[in-house]
């Protein structure tokens, strides 16, 4: 069973910083991605960025030139560090390990106020 743990969300002002952090336990199988999605209030959940095990990154262009997505393979952990927030990056964040399998997350509240 794997299980994921996440942490670091939480209310901060418009140009603040966040950092994410998920760690995945229980997983016996190869993990090929680890990365972040988020689903606002009356939205489609949507990709923020996910990292490969190699290193490849694809990340939504909202967010290019202010997230940074980084993952700990040894712990594996991924970290998801959130510069120059905006209240439209407002938004319950979820974790995702990709295996055979998606594993998801519990999420975690970011919210940005204007």
């Amino acid at each position: 069973q794997v299980q994921l743990v996440e942490s670091g969300g939480g209310l901060v002002q418009a140009g603040g910083s966040l950092r994410l952090s998920c760690a995945a336990s229980g997983a016996r199988f190869r993990i090929n991605a680890m990365g972040w999605y988020r689903q606002a209030p009356g939205k489609q959940r949507e990709l923020v960025a996910v990292i490969t095990s190699g290193g490849i990154i694809d990340s939504a262009d909202s967010v290019k030139g202010r997230f940074t997505i980084s993952r700990d393979s040894a712990k594996n952990t991924v970290y998801l560090q959130m510069n120059s927030l905006k209240p439209e990056d407002t938004a319950v964040y979820y974790c995702v390990v990709r295996a055979v399998l998606d594993y998801w997350g519990q999420g975690t509240q970011v919210t940005v106020s204007s």
